[in-house]
């Protein structure tokens, strides 16, 4: 049957009982961080090896249903609603397969930054704020904003948040790049068409222990503490609860402002400064087998990958994969899957698609 070759059944179910005999030992929670990862691993596999067996049932109630009443009025409509049940969970466990990144199926830190295009860009980026947590809530997907910085007009000239849900770094790994507006600018009295840019970062969320090779010393770590900016008035915070934490050794600046304490900051600043390392080994890799083997790539900044254009047309295109919409309006209100799931069939390595 084709779910099972494309979501390798068998190894799902051995990793299953493997799981499970780990959750019964007499020290399995000793290490509590440890335990939590594996059951919540359990739950994951576990769901997948119900949703095979789920297709599976639907497919031999469908054919039982074929064998007998075939010739009953009504029949063909029950039995093609089976079907066509069945293939939309098989089209949705296909393209899962296609999270077999190391840290697919973890948790996404989103960083959304202005570009060139003044206030329009500094709008824009909290636009697609809008769009990506529309599109999580949609999902079902847990959002939390760590850090903004409002620019002097309107809109956001950045902003750091997280997603948390299954596979949550998976899909919007797609997302990274520079997206593009074209518009009727609000801010222009004149009302000409500007074009305004945003940089979108992901990275996965590294869990403390996690990631064995990332030391975070406190030698190598200078934390400063400061009052949580906003919009001004009552949301300015009295007391310095924000938290931003300098690595030392890579530079690496990160904060947090929005949890009510001080202690809380700092921890989420610690997980984004663990990511952010994380991501930084990850692509020192990359960028190592890439000179290997000849090859070069553009950055990120100058690599567009989308262009949302409301004027003088109405239209959506995703320039790696070159599906487009005309329905901005949906996009915008986080209706992106149409560009998530092509990117990741395209992403698949050749053998995973045999």
């Amino acid at each position: 049957m084709r779910s099972r070759s494309v979501f390798d059944y068998a190894r799902k179910a051995r990793t299953l009982s493997e799981l499970e005999r780990q959750t019964h030992s007499e020290d399995f929670w000793n290490d509590p961080t440890a335990a939590q990862r594996v059951m919540k691993q359990l739950a994951d596999v576990r769901t997948d090896v119900e949703r095979i067996a789920s297709i599976e049932r639907t497919l031999v109630e469908a054919r039982e249903t074929v064998e007998l009443l075939a010739d009953e009025p009504g029949a063909d409509s029950e039995i093609e609603a089976g079907i066509n049940h069945a293939q939309a969970s098989l089209d949705a466990l296909d393209i899962e397969a296609s999270f077999a990144g190391e840290f697919d199926d973890h948790n996404a830190i989103v960083t959304i930054y202005a570009g060139a295009g003044g206030v329009d860009a500094a709008d824009w980026t909290q636009m697609l704020l809008r769009m990506y947590l529309r599109w999580a809530e949609g999902k079902g997907f847990a959002t939390q904003i760590a850090d903004e910085s409002p620019s002097e007009e309107a809109g956001l000239k950045s902003v750091t948040f997280f997603v948390r849900g299954r596979n949550a770094y998976g899909l919007l790994e797609s997302e990274r790049g520079v997206h593009r507006l074209v518009r009727i600018s609000p801010f222009d009295a004149a009302h000409r068409r500007h074009t305004s840019f945003a940089g979108v970062d992901v990275i996965p969320e590294i869990e403390a222990g996690e990631a064995s090779d990332i030391e975070l010393r406190p030698e190598d770590l200078r934390i400063e503490t400061f009052k949580a900016g906003g919009a001004g008035g009552q949301y300015v915070n009295k007391t310095e609860s924000a938290v931003r934490v300098v690595h030392v050794p890579t530079n690496t600046i990160v904060a947090s402002q929005q949890e009510r304490s001080q202690m809380q900051n700092r921890e989420v600043a610690m997980n984004i400064l663990r990511a952010k390392l994380v991501q930084r080994e990850l692509e020192a890799r990359d960028q190592q087998l890439s000179e290997l083997r000849g090859e070069r790539k553009a950055t990120e900044w100058g690599s567009q990958i989308r262009s949302y254009v409301l004027n003088p047309y109405s239209l959506v295109k995703d320039h790696r994969t070159n599906v487009e919409t005309g329905n901005t309006q949906a996009v915008l209100d986080g209706a992106i899957d149409t560009f998530i799931w092509p990117y990741l069939q395209q992403r698949r390595p050749a053998e995973s698609k045999r």
